[in-house]
């Protein structure tokens, strides 16, 4: 996934929301995919395998409201692999002109033996008429905690993002045609539930402060199992569209009013679950359930002398038939397709080009976007400027100073270890906590900061060891940097860890601007493929 969309410029989207009671609405399933998506981006990255913002993809919840009543709530319990991880929790309330829809996430799962929570909500307030008016976002993913509040005026919508105390406030253009929840409800109430029903929507999620594409088609009645209980539901396929990173296809299921019982949505080789239940059992003690071998891939040879390999070749095959793999190229990474739908994938050692100077003056745009402060990359804020200046010290030549920014980072990040669920730069910046999405979010955030385009990458990388695991492929973050008119990587995580930094034993699966929304593509690409063959080269 290559995301050069900064959410600083263009607003993309995407939130679910909630059902009530009344007519049918297939939106129902739309945004709550979104949400559960979200889920499990958290879940993917790490150190080596990090459960990452689990919290924001389990945000959007649910799309459609259908009540007459002027307030109504509604549970569900979250399953992973059959297990308890969690609840939401939706609430509508109507009066006065308006809408007003909240929902809440909590989720608790296990990494590595170490229990991690993490919680989310979000709060959109529209007009009877699902005219947008303002929206809030609050997250809280370990060290990381952040507020998102917003207000739409027109074509434009002011947000201001508050984070360890500081504000940050920006105008940004408000997605044409874009809904959040009491909209999207409107619309699967005028669209029906008929079988074979189709359309699309652009959905705002205050959490991603993007918008994302979905399209929603009607499917016919089946028997589902709603922990014991057998109904008759409406199948809901709902399939997301991030530009520019892929696409993700889940499927819901409502009863006749268009109110949504349950939503399925695959990830990182699993499905996770929503399901509609009583307070009680929602609001229940959750299982304990171990994410962390989700974020493995079975290599079919060890790689030795991994750092002397000038290069190496992977043969990746998708696990199912109709499954074709998209791999982005850069810098460090060829892909070639493959007629199998799988994928051959080159990745060279990565040599930083000399004589550069800086900061970077030219007009590739991808380059140029990778120059901007976001929202958890906060380039211009005065202590990561400081930080930056520290680490590159006064050489003006952009590869040296991207090299002692990640030896730099490799050694100012002096507590390592998989409870931080996603944290900005700043944040790490202050605690000098966290594990390879931590490295890769500072590096890239000073680099920038002394004017070097940067961007963050996700994907897998071999480990020869990892908790008791051997010989294998674990999601990992890393940075990189365009230098010379190419883009080059460095691995801060790994070079502090005694790696040396980036070497070929790493495939990229997604790179982008460093905000949780741009995992999108490692969650739906991890689970999908297994690698067949490596070949590696001095």
């Amino acid at each position: 996934m290559a995301t050069n969309d900064s959410p600083q410029s263009t607003l993309q989207a995407a939130e679910g929301f909630r059902l009530e009671v009344l007519p049918p609405c297939p939106a129902v399933c739309v945004v709550h995919q979104n949400a559960l998506r979200r889920l499990l981006q958290v879940l993917e990255r790490k150190e080596v395998m990090k459960i990452r913002w689990f919290v924001a993809l389990c945000l959007g919840l649910w799309v459609c409201s259908i009540a007459l009543a002027e307030s109504e709530v509604d549970y569900y319990a979250v399953y992973m692999e059959g297990k308890k991880v969690g609840r939401a929790v939706q609430t509508r309330t109507e009066g006065d002109g308006k809408v007003s829809t909240s929902q809440e996430v909590s989720l608790s799962i296990q990494r590595g033996g170490m229990p991690i929570s993490l919680y989310t909500k979000e709060s959109s307030l529209e007009t009877a008429k699902g005219e947008p008016i303002s929206f809030e976002s609050s997250m809280d993913l370990g060290i990381m905690k952040m507020l998102v509040t917003g207000e739409v005026k027109g074509d434009q919508a002011v947000m201001t993002i508050s984070s360890m105390g500081q504000q940050q406030t920006q105008t940004v253009d408000w997605p044409r045609n874009a809904v959040m929840s009491e909209g999207l409800r409107l619309l699967g109430l005028k669209k029906g539930l008929k079988e074979g029903t189709t359309y699309t929507a652009k959905v705002f999620s205050p959490t991603q402060m993007s918008a994302l594409d979905v399209e929603v088609t009607v499917g016919a009645k089946e028997r589902i199992d709603l922990l014991g209980r057998v109904v008759d539901a409406i199948k809901v396929r709902n399939k997301f569209v991030v530009q520019g990173a892929g696409e993700l296809e889940s499927a819901s299921y409502v009863d006749d009013e268009g109110n949504l019982l349950k939503d399925i949505v695959p990830m990182l080789g699993m499905n996770i679950e929503m399901i509609i239940c009583s307070k009680e059992f929602a609001m229940s003690e959750n299982d304990v359930f171990e994410f962390i071998d989700k974020m493995f891939v079975d290599s079919p040879q060890p790689m030795e002398d991994i750092r002397g390999l000038g290069s190496a070749t992977y043969t990746l095959s998708p696990k199912a038939d109709t499954q074709k793999l998209v791999l982005p190229s850069n810098g460090q990474q060829s892909v070639e397709p493959l007629d199998s739908g799988g994928v051959k994938v080159t990745v060279v050692a990565a040599e930083m080009p000399t004589g550069v100077a800086m900061p970077y003056k030219g007009k590739d745009a991808r380059a140029v976007e990778a120059l901007k402060p976001s929202a958890f990359v906060q380039s211009d804020r005065p202590e990561i400027v400081k930080l930056a200046r520290e680490a590159a010290g006064n050489t003006k030549d952009a590869g040296e100073a991207a090299k002692r920014i990640e030896g730099f980072v490799a050694e100012y990040i002096d507590d390592k270890g998989l409870s931080v669920g996603y944290a900005s730069a700043a944040e790490v910046a202050a605690s000098r906590q966290g594990d390879c999405t931590e490295f890769a979010v500072l590096t890239a955030a000073l680099c920038r900061a002394v004017g070097i385009p940067a961007e963050v990458v996700s994907g897998v990388a071999y480990i020869d060891e990892f908790a008791g695991v051997r010989n294998k492929f674990g999601g990992h973050a890393w940075t990189q940097v365009y230098v010379g008119d190419r883009w080059v990587a460095l691995d801060a995580a790994f070079k502090s860890g005694g790696r040396g930094g980036f070497d070929v034993g790493h495939i990229t699966l997604a790179q982008g601007n460093g905000d949780p929304g741009g995992f999108f593509e490692l969650a739906t690409t991890m689970g999908k493929f297994t690698i067949d063959k490596i070949e590696p080269q001095k």
